[in-house]
């Protein structure tokens, strides 16, 4: 069993206009993710780097770390404003 996924960035929209295409080329969170991805979670601890077989899967550690760090640098502190 995978992680909970969201909307694909690639994805193609009722519109044809792509996720991705939303976001400006300079905006952090490009820089953000791509920071994230060079990281092994798994090696520096985190426990739902590699997901089990059982129960309802996790978010992926990646994304909600670029959900952090994105709002911490625009200065949210709140989750529910995050979300």
């Amino acid at each position: 069993m995978g992680y909970i996924s969201g909307m694909n960035r690639d994805q193609m929209w009722l519109f044809p206009e792509r996720v991705d295409a939303s976001i400006e080329e300079n905006n952090p969170v490009r820089f953000i993710e791509a920071y994230i991805d060079t990281l092994n979670l798994a090696a520096l601890g985190f426990t739902h780097a590699v997901p089990k077989d059982t129960g309802r899967p996790p978010y992926t550690p990646a994304d909600m770390w670029t959900l952090y760090i994105d709002g911490y640098l625009n200065q949210i502190r709140s989750r529910r404003t995050l979300a």
